[in-house]
C-alpha cells in the first residue's frame, strides 16, 4: 500500500503552482498525496490533478476570504485550524499520513499536526538563495555598515557579498495575516534588518526543508541552509510543468496547463505579434500578479517604454500601482476581451503612440509562451521566483526590479552569482526614473555577452527535469521509509 502524505500550501500564484507540481512528481514516486486546501481556492487545482489516482483533494472548511486580503480577522485562522483538526480527528483512510509538507507560510499548522503525531516537512516555494542570505545576514549584523562597504558573508560565494545600498532599499514588504488564536505566536516574512529569520524557529521540530530549486542553480546555498539547519534539505525543483521540461527549444502553450484565465488577448494574437518580430528583440515587462512598482513609477515605466523605441509586451494587471495584491481586482469572465478592472494604473493612450512596436496586456499573460518564444530577448521582472527561473531556463537575460521580500535576493542571485541580468536602478532606496529604466533596457538587450551566459545557464535545463532534484526526491522518500520501519 501507498504512503500517503499532506500538502498545505499557501494562497497566492507563486505558491500554488509549486505546489501542483510538487503533488505531481510525489504520486510520480508511488506516494499518496491529500492536498488540504481551502474552499476558496480549489477553482486553482487544475484538472489533470484531479484526475492523478494517486491524488485526492481535501477542502478545509474556511470563510471565502480565510487566506485573503491581509489583513485578516483572527476568527478565519481560527476556521482554518479548526477545519484542519476536524479533518485529522476523523481520518477515514486506512493509516494516518506519514509526513505533512507544509508551506513555511503556513507554519502555524505545524502544530496542528503535531497533536496527531505527523512529522511535518517545511516547503520553501522560493529560492535557497533567498533563505540562505536571511540567515547569513542575520549572523553578519551589517546594521553598521558604511557607504563604501562591502560585507562577505562566510560560508557563501564572493558576488553574494553585501553592500551598504543592499541595506538601503525601500521596504514594500507586506506581512500575511496573524496565525490562529491558541496556536502560538508567529512573525511571518521577511525578517527586518538585523533580526534572525522566523522561519528557523518554525523549522526547528520538522524533519527536513524542501525547497523549490536545484543543484545546477543554487548548491552553495543549499548546502549552506543544510549545514545551519542541521538536518536534510531537498532541493526538488524548479516545480515547473512537466510540458516545460519536454518542450525545450520550442514554444510553450500554457494553455495547456493553465487555462481559464482572464486576459485581453489571446494565445493566438501573442503568437502572431511574436512572429512579426526579429529574433532575440523584443523585451518582455511583467510584475506578476501580486506586487509591482508604485503608481508614480508605473508612469515611469511607461515613458521609458515610449523613449527607448524596443518593441516590447507589457503585462498591466488590474488595480496596479494599487496597495495590496493586484490580481485582487480582476473581474469578469475568461475569454473576454476587456476584463473589468478596480482602479490603478493603465498607460492610456501608449499604445496608439508605439503601434505595433508594442504589445499591452491587460490581466493574465502566457508567461512561458512568450518566454520560450525565438523573438523575446530579455525580460524586465520583479524577480519572483518562479519568473526568475522560467527566464533562466528559456535563456532570457533579465532586468531586475525587485520589489519586496525574497524578490531581492533573487535578483542578486540573478545579477551577482549567474550573471545573467542588470539591476534596473543602482539604488532602489530611491524611486526608478524612466532615465534609469531606458538605460537598462539598452544595456540589457544590446549585451551579447550577457546573452552568451544566459544560453549557457540554460543549457543546464535541456535534458529535462534535474536529475539532482530527481536524486533528492528519492533521498525524501528513503528518509520517510526509514521513519516508518
Amino acid at each position: 500500500m501507498s504512503q500517503e502524505i499532506c500538502i498545505v500550501p499557501f494562497f497566492g500564484q507563486g505558491h500554488l503552482l509549486p505546489c501542483f507540481q510538487l503533488c505531481n512528481h510525489l504520486t510520480s514516486i508511488n506516494f499518496n498525496v491529500t492536498l488540504l486546501i481551502s474552499s476558496n481556492l480549489t477553482t486553482s487545482v487544475p484538472s489533470s490533478l484531479l484526475q492523478n489516482p494517486l491524488f485526492q483533494l481535501t477542502i478545509i472548511p474556511s470563510s471565502p476570504m480565510s487566506l485573503m486580503s491581509p489583513p485578516s480577522p483572527e476568527h478565519h485562522h481560527d476556521d482554518l485550524a479548526k477545519g484542519l483538526q476536524n479533518i485529522l480527528s476523523n481520518y477515514h483512510r486506512p493509516s494516518r499520513p506519514v509526513c505533512a509538507i507544509v508551506d513555511v507560510m503556513m507554519n502555524w499548522s505545524n502544530d496542528v499536526f503535531k497533536k496527531f503525531d505527523v512529522p511535518t516537512v517545511a516547503f520553501f516555494t522560493s529560492g535557497a538563495c533567498s533563505a540562505a542570505m536571511e540567515v547569513a545576514i542575520w549572523k553578519a549584523h551589517p546594521l553598521d555598515m558604511k557607504p563604501d562597504e562591502i560585507r562577505f558573508l562566510p560560508g557563501l560565494p564572493e558576488d553574494m557579498a553585501v553592500t551598504y545600498s543592499d541595506l538601503k532599499r525601500r521596504h514594500h514588504d507586506h506581512h500575511p495575516p496573524p496565525p490562529p488564536r491558541g496556536l502560538g505566536p508567529r512573525k511571518m516574512g521577511p525578517p527586518k534588518l538585523g533580526e534572525q529569520p522566523s522561519w528557523l524557529d518554525e523549522i526547528r521540530e520538522t524533519i527536513g526543508l524542501m525547497i523549490n530549486t536545484c543543484d545546477d542553480l543554487e548548491r552553495p546555498f543549499i548546502d549552506y541552509i543544510a549545514n545551519h539547519v542541521g538536518k536534510p534539505v531537498w532541493g526538488v525543483g524548479p516545480l515547473l510543468p512537466e510540458q516545460y521540461w519536454k518542450s525545450f527549444g520550442s514554444v510553450i502553450h500554457d494553455r495547456d496547463f493553465r487555462s481559464n484565465r482572464l486576459s485581453s488577448v489571446t494565445e493566438e494574437e501573442v503568437v502572431q505579434w511574436l512572429d512579426s518580430k526579429q529574433r532575440g528583440s523584443v523585451l518582455y515587462v511583467s510584475f506578476g500578479s501580486e506586487v509591482g512598482p508604485t503608481m508614480e513609477e508605473y508612469t515611469e515605466l511607461a515613458q521609458a517604454l515610449e523613449l527607448c523605441e524596443q518593441s516590447f509586451i507589457w503585462v498591466v494587471q488590474p488595480g496596479s500601482g494599487r496597495p495590496g495584491p493586484p490580481h485582487m481586482g480582476l473581474r469578469g469572465k475568461p475569454g473576454s476581451s476587456k476584463p473589468e478592472t478596480e482602479e490603478g494604473y493603465f498607460p492610456d493612450g501608449l499604445d496608439s503612440r508605439v503601434g505595433n512596436r508594442g504589445l499591452i496586456i491587460r490581466g493574465w499573460a502566457p508567461q512561458l509562451l512568450i518566454l520560450s518564444h525565438t523573438s523575446t530577448g530579455g525580460f524586465l521582472s520583479h524577480c519572483g521566483w518562479n519568473s526568475t527561473v522560467e527566464a533562466i531556463g528559456g535563456g532570457i537575460p533579465l532586468l531586475a526590479w525587485p520589489i519586496r521580500g525574497d524578490q531581492h535576493y533573487d535578483a542578486k542571485l540573478v545579477v551577482g552569482h549567474l550573471r545573467v541580468g542588470y539591476m534596473v536602478s543602482d539604488d532602489l532606496s530611491k524611486k526608478v526614473t524612466k532615465d534609469d529604466i531606458v538605460e537598462g533596457i539598452q544595456r540589457l538587450m544590446s549585451d551579447e555577452e550577457m546573452k552568451k551566459n544566459a544560453e549557457v545557464v540554460s543549457a543546464k535545463f535541456r535534458n529535462g527535469f534535474p536529475r539532482s532534484s530527481v536524486a533528492a526526491l528519492d533521498a525524501f522518500k528513503d528518509c520517510i521509509n526509514q521513519r516508518s520501519v
